[in-house]
Order: structure tokens, then C-alpha cells, then sequence
């Protein structure tokens, strides 16, 4: 009798530990998506943290060093790092991205310093939630500068 209880005192540990696992997976769960998506899914993931990318349209940004609110779009690049190195590598695409005003763009609103990294062209990656009125609300900012990514150009020999 005794080993009865030990046996389902384990696994009712081992299930309370199981639960609090999954459950903590579930609540610190984002969705990685690229622009488009998240405009497709604009609705369902309202109000949920997500993390997206896209290329800042520099003509856009706006800030108050008094308020520290940054706000700019950024323009839908691919997700899949095949099509970005079919379409000539991560500095044509941003720069096609931003030039193109049929691509789909989102508005950031972060609050905080403005990152030296934010320039036209740069790759942003937000972690943050859409509002209801499809304003992306950023709480983490990453900015990759493209210039970091382009290969070196040999020098030319003038004749």
C-alpha cells in the first residue's frame, strides 16, 4: 500500500510539472512573421506578441528626443533566406523593398532611444503586438545596417 502512494504522488508530480512547463511554453510563445503575413492575419493575432521583419523606409521615421516615441514603416522583404539570396543577396532586397511602393509596409511606434542602426534600408526585427487598428507596437527593436552585409567591391586600377 505504502508504494501505491509513492507511485501516484510521482506522477502526479511529474504531471503538475509537465503542466507548468507547457504552460509557460505556451504563454512566452511568438510568432515570427514577415509583413505580409502579419497584415493577412492582422485580425487573429491582434493584441498577441509577435516578432516581425522588414526593411525601414528612411523617408519615414520620425522622433521626439523629448518623448523618445520613434515611429516608421518598414516594408515587406521574404522570410525565406532562399529568396532572399535568389533575389540577390539581403542588401537588394531591402533596398528593392523600400523603393517599391507596391510592397505592404507597417507603422512602428517604439518608445525609447533612438538606435544609431536606423537608417533607410536597414533590416528591422520588432518583438511586440499589433493594435487594433494595425499599428505595430514594438517593446524589442534589432536593426541589421545592409552596408555590414554587401561584399567587398575589389578596387579598380585606373588606366
Amino acid at each position: 500500500m505504502g508504494r501505491t502512494k509513492f507511485i501516484v504522488g510521482g506522477v502526479l508530480i511529474l504531471a503538475a510539472v509537465v503542466y507548468l512547463i507547457f504552460s509557460a511554453t505556451k504563454a512566452n510563445a511568438e510568432y515570427f512573421m514577415t509583413v505580409d503575413e502579419l497584415k493577412a492575419k492582422s485580425t487573429s493575432m491582434a493584441g498577441q506578441d509577435v516578432r516581425v521583419s522588414g526593411a525601414v523606409v528612411g523617408d519615414t521615421i520620425q522622433y521626439d528626443a523629448n518623448t523618445l516615441m520613434l515611429t516608421f514603416d518598414v516594408a515587406q522583404v521574404p522570410g525565406d533566406q532562399k529568396e532572399v539570396d535568389a533575389e540577390g543577396g539581403l542588401a537588394a532586397v531591402l533596398h528593392a523593398a523600400v523603393i517599391d511602393p507596391n510592397r505592404a509596409r507597417l507603422q512602428i511606434i517604439y518608445n525609447g532611444p533612438k538606435p544609431d542602426l536606423l537608417k533607410n534600408e536597414a533590416q528591422a526585427i520588432m518583438t511586440g503586438h499589433l493594435d487594433s487598428s494595425g499599428v505595430f507596437h514594438a517593446d524589442e527593436l534589432l536593426l541589421k545596417c545592409p552596408t555590414k552585409y554587401q561584399e567587398a567591391v575589389p578596387n579598380q586600377v585606373g588606366g
